[in-house]
């Protein structure tokens, strides 16, 4: 018998990124490939690209080259660019990069495998022209369910059924039509995908002409798949998407996510969901009510403010100001006081005055943010922003970006000790002999809110649940004490099964 053919999936970026991956993982180890972790043991690298930000995409090239320095020295031959630098690059990423022997688009991913197979024996398939994917579906809402040719990773509209003798932990995770999922780790952990694009027009951001316009999946596969998810393990759901504010507006049902929420709690083996990214415009009473009050769903407000200066967000084409900001904070803590609420900001702005700077200074600093990330504006090829006047200078930027960072890590470390003395619900993920026990509680979503260091904590295993009273804090992290061990019936399920093997 032949030896089976190996990959390795690299993935950079968003949990977006990370499912897509999981999704080709499930379709080449159907297709008969061998899953590998580590590229130099894989006949095949493919880097899962992220095309999001300069950072992110110097990040996606020295991974790329980082494999292609493996070939020659090794068992790999190729190496292949996948996700959003080479969907939104296409050919000329392919003519930049030549070190890539495969630049493939989100329309490849179907015919992953032949494409794989076919670079592989050394021939050519040749990358796809940039395009703005906006323009593949209807320009109105409720007719982009019925565009069932246009490629939508994670949505499985180009998928056939799925055959009978797949490998073991791979499935089509929907439903019979939809995509296959291959789980790439044991963790208790694990995304999915609410919906795809984009319709909102912000001036710096370039995600909807790559990934599209928005679209929904279906309520039945979003279950579906959150329930073979706990069958693997699972424990934890977090919802994933551009927006998720926005779910079910193409279905005719703009609160479809309320109804949703709690038939996702109720999922056997499934304990906490959670949902990321919510536009703060886009925000709700109903949304809110059945984010704080539904047990199983965590009270967690992954908000996009940006900005709080008026000018600056009506520059951005976005909505809202710090006082309007600040009473939607208030009317989540009203109804959750120990919620948790993260979001992103970006300092430098074109036209950003002191002044504005100074608004956005006073909304961190009454918003109580429990995580904040800064970055620095910079241009975007083919956004509003890159052709606005008023560009600050790259020195302006920087000292900007430095003083908002120095505030913001000072604003979560404080928001960290408002902590001490509460009890939290943790979710535990590692556990190592020389590092000690780790998990989440409910206000802290996975690699971006920090975490919590369990003390005293013996015979815990990854998967388990523990009641844990905070006692001091590391920065954003938190130090807790377990109060009598692991919550009854939240004992670990064997999520190894899962893990990717050669």
């Amino acid at each position: 018998m032949p030896e089976r053919r190996t990959v390795a999936l690299v993935t950079l970026g968003c949990a977006r990124n990370e499912v897509d991956s999981e999704e080709l993982a499930g379709r080449l180890e159907a297709d008969g490939w061998a899953l590998v972790e580590n590229a130099e043991d894989a006949d095949v690298a493919v880097v899962n690209t992220c095309g999001f930000v300069e950072a992110a995409k110097k990040d996606s090239v020295d991974a790329l080259l980082e494999a292609n320095d493996l070939k020659g020295h090794g068992r790999t031959q190729a190496v292949v660019a996948v996700g959003c630098m080479a969907e939104r690059y296409g050919k000329d990423l392919a003519e930049a990069l030549p070190e890539a022997d495969g630049v493939l688009g989100f329309d490849d991913y179907a015919d992953i495998s032949d494409r794989l197979q076919t670079i592989l024996s050394g021939g050519i398939h040749a990358a796809h022209t940039p395009r703005d994917r906006r323009k593949l579906l209807p320009i109105s809402p409720a007719e982009r369910q019925a565009a069932t040719d246009v490629a939508l990773p994670g949505h499985g509209a180009d998928t056939a059924p799925a055959p009978a003798d797949l490998p073991e932990g791979v499935a089509p995770a929907s439903g019979p039509r939809a995509p296959l999922r291959r789980r790439l780790d044991g963790s208790p952990v694990a995304s999915v995908k609410l919906a795809s694009g984009c319709d909102r027009r912000c001036s710096f951001c370039a995600i909807p002409s790559f990934r599209g316009s928005f679209i929904s999946r279906r309520p039945g596969d979003v279950l579906n798949e959150t329930r073979w998810l706990a069958g693997q393990g699972v424990k934890e759901v977090m919802l994933v998407s551009e927006n998720n504010t926005s779910y079910g507006k193409d279905l005719g049902d703009i609160r479809l996510l309320e109804t949703l929420l709690p038939e996702l709690a109720e999922v056997d083996g499934i304990e906490r969901v959670r949902v990321s990214y919510l536009q703060p415009a886009e925000m709700r009473p109903g949304l809110i009510d059945v984010l704080t009050s539904t047990p199983g769903v965590v009270p967690y407000f992954d908000l996009s403010f940006q900005h709080s200066a008026p000018a600056v967000l009506r520059a951005m084409r976005r909505f809202g100001d710090t006082d309007r900001f600040l009473e939607l904070l208030d009317t989540i803590r009203s109804k959750a006081p120990e919620a948790g609420v993260r979001s992103n900001f970006i300092v430098g702005f074109p036209g950003e005055s002191e002044e504005d700077l100074a608004e956005l200074e006073r909304f961190l600093n009454h918003a109580r943010l429990d995580a904040i990330g800064v970055f620095g504006y910079s241009d975007e090829e083919g956004t509003e922003a890159a052709g606005y006047d008023g560009k600050l200078d790259e020195d302006v930027v920087a000292e900007r970006l430095a003083r908002v960072s120095r505030l913001a890590e000072e604003l979560v470390s404080q928001r960290a000790e408002e902590r001490v003395g509460e009890t939290v619900r943790v979710l535990v993920e590692s556990v190592d002999e020389e590092d000690g026990v780790y998990g989440r509680a409910a206000h802290q979503a996975p690699e971006t809110d920090g975490q919590v260091r369990l003390t005293g904590a013996a015979g815990l295993r990854a998967g388990q649940f523990v009641e844990a009273k905070v006692v001091a804090t590391e920065g954003v992290d938190l130090v807790a004490e377990p109060l009598g061990g692991a919550v009854p019936g939240a004992s670990a399920s064997p999520v190894g099964s899962a893990e990717a093997t050669g």
